[in-house]
């Protein structure tokens, strides 16, 4: 099973219009995959994409604001948390002094260690921590990743189908699809206009996928992000300076403002592309369920929230949601973080600048003041997959038994949201010890500190934003909610013991959930007694008997599996570029 904590592994995949192909990545395919965050370097159509270079530089160039200057020039910047109080949690400097370490007996002997603020036993958070990951994090077998990875190539063909109508999205593009879905915090987007989705009930595995729909790579390709009308870590993106072709094409997906000098300018509109996304998306799957295909994923709910495209697909026994995000994707830093980079973190010295630095999206999520039609948000998930190989597998059990008591416990009003726990935990990483973050036994001391640290946030209505610290992501909150929340947390910091066993016992009913759908639809699909032994059912036993030898006797290599969806019994196989 892959550690939270271990690097990722990048796979890359062909972008297939025909969704009868299945690709299976030799003997990574029985990786867990929600725990893998990958970018995927797509090719549609045949168009060879030139995947992720390495920047030649340490100190990519920054994209430039309209003026020429940097995209944003303030004065007042809000100071990063420093170590005598950044985001302050009680145990900034080590052990923390809520933990009554080694507490002595009236006797003069040495009892268990225990939390100073709910005398909670800190070995009965520990251990409450790990039976919560062995319940969140589920290992699959052959059969399940078989599924995973045909949702995932279904979703791949969508697009290339997507690009095809209309040639708006980039032929050789470039998705990152991340573990988790919006909800779950692994991006910076607001939760107010999402459905209620729970694990379980609606769905058994989630993902996100960001979709570039301009992709700029090009360094000669001039920029503006014009931030003058938005709030920090937010920007207008303009599209004048861009060639007469692109603007054509993305022309009805704009906002348009005529200066004062009779020049027109284009503004690339985060509602209107996500409007555009959401009825090519919804007219694909229209014409792909005309023409069913066997071992061909259901289409079960396909829902825009927001500007977030939301697709749940069933394939055999399991739903797979995919909240699908269309982006403008980056290559380089931009100017409003690079103040960031002169500081010291965690990072530093285990995986290099480039990797980090390598790139930056606009996501479409508005401040609470902006205009919807024309604000994008800056978004660094690209560098966060890099930065989580640095995690400590302890800190990240205990950031994700900590997500999900405050989903659960912080989900009205939605003013706090996942991703702000996530900002927190980088920040203790540049304000704690190494030496003290990889502690094997100290999952309970990071739990009780990032509850600490998000409580410190909201009585103070300060959270910076990690890779731009001048911006405060708890600003708009009012004095009221941010007190209601604080409250909320309170509670939970008095009874954390209650709190983890209420947070495993929703995981165990989300997976007997999951178990019991996956048993119906087993038995439904069993051949009744009367029915022919040697009936259709025998060739896809053969197939994944088949498939199984391959990838035990080929660890390493690339499998495919093509199939003629007129006559499923003569299957080709390849491994690497020989077809047998």
């Amino acid at each position: 099973m892959l550690d939270p904590g271990d690097p990722c592994d990048v796979f890359h995949f062909r972008v297939n219009p025909n969704p009868a192909e299945l690709r299976v990545p030799g003997d990574t395919w029985r990786r867990r995959a929600a725990e893998v965050e990958l970018l995927f370097p797509a090719v549609v159509f045949g168009a060879v994409s030139l995947g992720s270079a390495r920047l030649g530089s340490a100190r990519p160039a920054a994209a430039g604001a309209a003026d020429g200057k940097p995209e944003c020039d303030r004065g007042g910047k809000m100071a990063a948390p420093a170590l005598s109080g950044r985001t302050g949690s009680a145990g900034s400097l080590g052990n923390s002094p809520t933990m009554a370490a080694g507490s002595r007996l009236p006797h003069g002997g040495v009892g268990p260690e225990l939390d100073f603020r709910s005398a909670a036993r800190v070995d009965d958070l520990n251990r409450l921590i790990q039976e919560f990951s062995k319940h969140d994090q589920r290992e699959y077998d052959d059969q399940r990743a078989l599924e995973i990875h045909t949702a995932k190539d279904f979703i791949f063909s969508m697009l290339g189908m997507v690009q095809k109508l209309d040639q708006k999205l980039p032929v050789a593009n470039e998705y990152l699809l991340l573990s988790g879905g919006v909800r779950e915090g692994v991006v910076d987007m607001d939760l107010d206009e999402l459905s209620v989705y729970a694990r379980g009930t609606d769905y058994d595995m989630d993902f996100t996928l960001l979709v570039p729909a301009l992709k700029l790579h090009d360094r000669n390709q001039p920029v503006t992000l014009d931030m003058r009308h938005s709030a920090l870590g937010h920007s207008w993106l303009s599209l004048r300076l861009f060639d007469e072709g692109t603007i054509n094409k993305w022309k009805d997906c704009c906002t348009i403002v005529d200066h004062i000098s009779g020049t027109t300018n284009y503004f690339f509109s985060p509602t209107l592309v996500a409007d555009w996304f959401y009825q090519s998306i919804s007219l694909v799957l229209l014409e792909v369920q005309k023409k069913p295909q066997r071992g061909m994923p259901r289409v079960e709910k396909v829902e825009r929230n927001g500007t977030i495209i939301s697709v749940i697909l069933g394939v055999g026994s399991s739903r797979m949601l995919y909240d699908i995000v269309p982006v403008v994707s980056f290559k380089g830093w931009p100017a409003v973080a690079q103040s960031w980079l002169m500081e010291n973190h965690f990072w530093d010295g285990k995986i290099t600048e480039e990797e980090v630095i390598s790139g930056f999206y606009l996501v479409p999520a508005c401040s609470c003041k902006g205009r919807k039609e024309n604000e994008w948000r800056l978004s660094f998930a690209r560098s966060e997959v890099q930065l989580k190989k640095c995690i400590s597998s302890s800190l990240m059990q205990a950031y994700q038994a900590c997500k999900a008591i405050i989903i659960k416990l912080l989900s009205r009003p939605k003013a706090v949201s996942p991703y702000h726990l996530r900002s927190i935990m980088l920040w203790a990483c540049d304000r704690l010890p190494a030496n003290y973050l990889t502690q094997d036994d100290f999952s309970a001391h990071f739990l009780l500190g990032l509850i600490d640290d998000l409580q410190h946030c909201l009585v103070n209505k300060m959270c910076p934003n990690y890779f731009i610290p001048q911006c405060n992501m708890l600003e708009h909150l009012s004095d009221e909610t941010a007190m209601l929340h604080a409250r909320k947390l309170s509670s939970v910091r008095s009874d954390p013991t209650e709190h983890l066993r209420t947070t495993i016992e929703h995981a165990k009913a989300a997976n007997r959930l999951t178990v019991e759908l996956q048993w119906r639809g087993s038995s439904s699909n069993l051949p009744s007694p009367q029915s022919d032994a040697g009936g259709e059912s025998q060739p896809d036993d053969r197939l994944a008997k088949k498939l199984q030898q391959l990838v035990t006797e080929n660890p390493g290599k690339s499998i495919s599996v093509f199939i003629n969806p007129d006559d499923v019994t003569r299957p080709h196989f390849r491994i690497d570029d020989k077809f047998f």
